[in-house]
């Protein structure tokens, strides 16, 4: 059976395939993990181009800094809303067929999120200002191709926006909302904040808002992770500085509408960009990736000294990351387009190959393609996790294929 297995996932990805087995509660699992391409393209010289990975493109009319992917149309495929030149956009699946949802000299959105807010059964869209601060959510209508997508407010106090995050962030099984006020002036200066849904959010003026790290995250706080670090139960946040050259968990207390404990994980971070909690080499406890979009490299901290391990040390510009199991062998892998604010030689778009035990290798997927924004999210439907890129400086949406299926 294995070497049948291995026949047809070979065939069909054009990778190697490893075929492991297992037994539990007398169930034999199969699992298959890609290993490294057997066959390489090598393009401008530079590393080998991973096989397989077809890149998509959806026309944008300017440099585009957010794109999220979720099926808004409810027909069961994925589209995309996007925002560029002050315009947000839906761009209906399979066919890409664009819809203006608002055009507002206000709406200059460099994040974005998708949540069903109203919980109506239908994805809302949410996007920020960084300055002056600014978060609202699109109402997505019962017919999101011809009737007006209400906007409601969220918050326009926190400022300096430049993370925004959904997750359940007091234990109640709904979701809510974080964001940074990364600049030092304004009410909340460099703070960070998480926005519970209000009852009724589409007749609420503002959502109730928690500043859980008050005045304690400084040097420009860039994008937000959430996850259980410690084991208590709670979910903790982490964010990275730009300028302040940091990453750092916050830990959240019995009541997380009080002020949450700072702990450092790393300093000397130049252009500190993204951190995640996660667990990496299979040691059961909570590590972090990260990488250092304003700098240069990607890496992982390993629970519980927070122990650095460069994931890769040449990859530059790295602004975005996500985390995902990319090859369904059962560990995290990671990905990002690099190259931000750089030369087009270093433009490319990569991922990260967990072995399961925190050792990485780095498939470059594209070349000529930069991001501000990275979403793994499976497009195509075929039950694996495709990379959605916002591309700013390459001035593109694009979604990276999975060659799994």
């Amino acid at each position: 059976m294995e070497d049948a297995l291995v026949d047809v996932l070979s065939r069909k990805t054009g990778y190697r395939v490893v075929v492991t087995t297992c037994v539990l509660g007398g169930l034999l699992l199969v699992t298959g993990a890609l290993a490294c391409a057997q066959e390489t393209e090598v393009v401008n010289q530079g590393s080998p181009i991973a096989t397989g990975w077809k890149k998509h493109s959806i026309p944008t009319e300017a440099p585009p800094m957010t794109a999220v992917a979720a099926d808004f149309t409810g027909d069961g495929k994925q589209d995309i809303i996007t925002n560029c030149d002050r315009k947000t956009r839906l761009f209906v699946a399979p066919d890409w067929k664009e819809l203006l949802l608002a055009e507002d000299p206000d709406h200059d959105f460099l994040h974005s999120e998708v949540m069903d807010v109203d919980q109506d059964g239908d994805v809302d869209y949410l996007a920020t200002r960084y300055s002056p601060g600014l978060i609202v959510w699109f109402e997505c209508p019962d017919s999101p191709l011809t009737e007006t997508w209400p906007i409601h407010l969220v918050d326009d106090q926190v400022n300096g926006i430049h993370g925004l995050l959904v997750g359940d962030v007091d234990g109640d099984d709904k979701p809510d909302l974080l964001a940074t006020s990364a600049l030092p002036e304004g009410r909340f200066p460099e703070s960070l904040a998480w926005f519970q849904v209000p009852e009724n959010p589409r007749l609420a003026k503002r959502w109730d808002r928690y500043v859980f790290a008050d005045r304690d995250a400084p040097g420009l706080s860039h994008y937000l992770g959430l996850g259980d670090v410690n084991g208590d139960g709670r979910a903790d946040a982490a964010s990275a500085a730009k300028t302040g050259n940091w990453f750092a968990w916050w830990e959240a207390p019995a009541d997380p509408r009080k002020v949450w404990s700072k702990h450092e994980i790393a300093g000397n971070q130049v252009g500190a960009t993204n951190i995640h909690p996660v667990e990496v080499n299979g040691d059961g406890r909570v590590d972090f990736m990260a990488s250092r979009g304003h700098g240069q490299g990607v890496v992982w901290f390993e629970a519980p000294d927070w122990q650095p391990h460069e994931m890769s040390d040449t990859v530059a510009g790295a602004h975005c990351l996500t985390i995902a199991d990319l090859d369904q062998d059962g560990d995290m892998d990671a990905a990002t387009c690099a190259g931000a604010w750089r030369s087009v030689e270093d433009w490319q778009a990569v991922w990260f190959e967990n072995d399961g035990r925190g050792n990485f290798t780095t498939h470059v997927i594209g070349r000529n393609q930069t991001g501000y924004d990275i979403r793994a999210s499976d497009m195509d439907g075929d039950n694996d996790l495709d990379l959605l890129v916002a591309g700013m400086e390459s001035n593109n949406v694009v979604w990276f294929e999975n060659p799994l299926r």
